[in-house]
């Protein structure tokens, strides 16, 4: 935990929670995004400089809707509700809360009436994001309306000697346009906060952790060159030196020149005790004949633990912790109503399965971090744009981009049309839009021609997506004249591939990958 300031938001399920957390933390205030159930007696003991309550799919007087511990409505710190945090907030404190007139769902249009605290300086008309059915019949005593619409006679509202502020609009979201603003004024004006939570204060209260909870003893990091692993394994080093020891599983199915990248960067430019296991012949042995997707998910998650096991026990050492690159939204995925009180981290973020004579105990110095910080973090530590801005990659590698059974041909040759693909998607002067793009090899062949011959080939699918968190993805338009430079490339220089499509679907339906 921070020792700065710091906002404490009770999470009550809305679809924007994190976007909450993450507006908080952009303008160098830390907050953690809590369950809504969380006691006041923690949050007492722990002394945030603010409280906010989220929006949430529920309705304040419905017979199971998620209410807050009552006492931290009476705490003597400034609490903002959002949507159905206002709706609770007004209720707690003796108002009433129905369902509307009217829904308001989408963009709308507030009149200030108050413009003295959250709507300083900003205007008499506002444009914001509604999403709701109920609304604020009747004020709380000493609250008053700051904002309303044709609609919604309280919009926004305040109270509680100016420690209690309402607002039914969502004011982290981009349809919002001066929303940060209304959020700053909450965090600055109203909690005092202190814009002090940056990357590199954050390194030196990291190490500072880490060097306390590993004292003398050895720490073990399962390194795979994405960005995650890689961020922990530098800042790790950082606090520890050569009490860490990584291990890299070449599984035969990375990209080509992964292996290569990570070998020059942490075990030369860093110094970093790296071990590397060379296993890609016995991946691909294990995986011969296999065409289910979730068969082959299987066979590389255990050959990879066979493997890290396997060099974990000839490291030796007084190796107490594993590392891993666990990050906060991983943490949260559990704090919401809907999501139950346990707090299980996905499991593939952790080394999971390992045999019984490896234990150890956890080190996650990443958990309080979002996948953007842990770019800025990558950055603050010396590690180069092409590992800090890699996309994201599948666990199983190629994989699950060779449709149908993985063979040492099928993995040169899907690496050879790939490595075509990122060569020229990285040409776009807005490269860092795209979320993923990579080459996926069919299980089919075409006819074609080449000279004067009849040629039966492979088919490669350019697969390009746009995203925020990969939960959904949109196509992206890659330029026609970018498509024409991978597909002449990728025909003409790839031995086996005749033909190339490109894959426009959308998730959902379809996934970003194949399988």
């Amino acid at each position: 935990m921070s020792t700065h300031d710091w906002i404490a938001i009770l999470d009550f399920g809305s679809q924007y929670s994190q976007l909450i957390a993450r507006r908080i933390r952009e303008q160098q205030v830390y907050c953690e995004l809590l369950r809504f159930d969380t006691p006041a007696s923690v949050l007492a003991e722990r002394n945030p400089k603010g409280i906010v309550l989220s929006g949430g799919p529920a309705s304040v007087y419905g017979d199971k809707a998620p209410k807050p511990d009552p006492a931290i409505l009476d705490l003597d710190i400034p609490i903002l509700g959002i949507c159905y945090g206002m709706q609770l907030m007004t209720q707690h404190y003796g108002g009433v809360v129905d369902p509307g007139d009217y829904r308001e769902y989408g963009y709308a249009e507030i009149n200030v009436l108050d413009d003295a605290s959250l709507f300083k300086n900003l205007g008499r008309t506002l444009q914001v994001w509604m999403s709701h059915g109920d609304s604020v019949k009747k004020l709380p005593d000493g609250f008053t309306a700051l904002a309303s619409t044709p609609s919604c006679p309280v919009a926004a509202m305040a109270g509680g000697n100016g420690k209690r502020f309402g607002l039914q609009f969502h004011p982290e979201v981009v349809h919002t346009p001066q929303g940060v603003t209304v959020l700053r004024h909450f965090l600055f004006d109203a909690c005092g906060c202190t814009a002090d939570w940056k990357m590199s204060s954050f390194i030196d209260e990291s190490c500072r952790a880490i060097r306390e909870k590993v004292g003398n003893r050895h720490v073990l990091c399962g390194l795979s060159g994405g960005v995650d692993s890689s961020v922990v394994a530098a800042l790790l080093h950082e606090a520890i030196g050569d009490q860490l020891h990584c291990v890299f599983v070449d599984n035969g199915l990375l990209r080509a020149g992964e292996s290569d990248q990570v070998r020059d960067v942490f075990g030369d430019a860093f110094g970093i005790d790296l071990h590397i296991a060379d296993a890609g012949d016995l991946f691909l042995e294990r995986l011969a004949g296999v065409i289910d997707p979730e068969a082959k998910r299987k066979i590389i998650g255990k050959t990879f633990i066979d493997v890290f096991a396997e060099k974990a026990r000839e490291i030796g050492n007084d190796i107490a912790f594993l590392a891993q690159g666990t990050l906060y939204p991983d943490v949260i995925e559990s704090v919401s109503p809907i999501g139950g009180p346990s707090a299980t981290i996905k499991s593939h973020h952790n080394v999971g399965g390992l045999p019984p004579d490896l234990q150890f105990d956890l080190i996650e110095p990443l958990r309080e971090l979002f996948k953007d910080e842990v770019r800025v973090l990558g950055r603050e530590l010396g590690l180069p744009e092409t590992i800090v801005d890699r996309q994201p990659f599948p666990g199983p590698g190629l994989a699950v981009r060779i449709i149908g059974e993985v063979t040492a041909e099928r993995v040169t040759q899907l690496q050879q049309a790939d490595i075509r693909v990122q060569e020229e998607v990285m040409k776009l002067p807005n490269y860092r839009e795209i979320w993923q793009s990579f080459a996926v090899l069919l299980p089919v062949q075409s006819v074609g021609v080449m000279g004067d011959d009849r040629t039966y080939e492979h088919v490669i699918a350019v697969r390009a997506v746009r995203s925020l968190d990969g939960m959904t993805a949109d196509w992206y338009r890659l330029p026609y004249e970018t498509l024409d430079r991978i597909a002449g490339r990728i025909i003409n220089e790839v031995r086996g591939i005749n033909r190339v499509v490109y894959d426009i679907s959308s998730k959902p339906p379809a996934t970003i990958e194949w399988e």
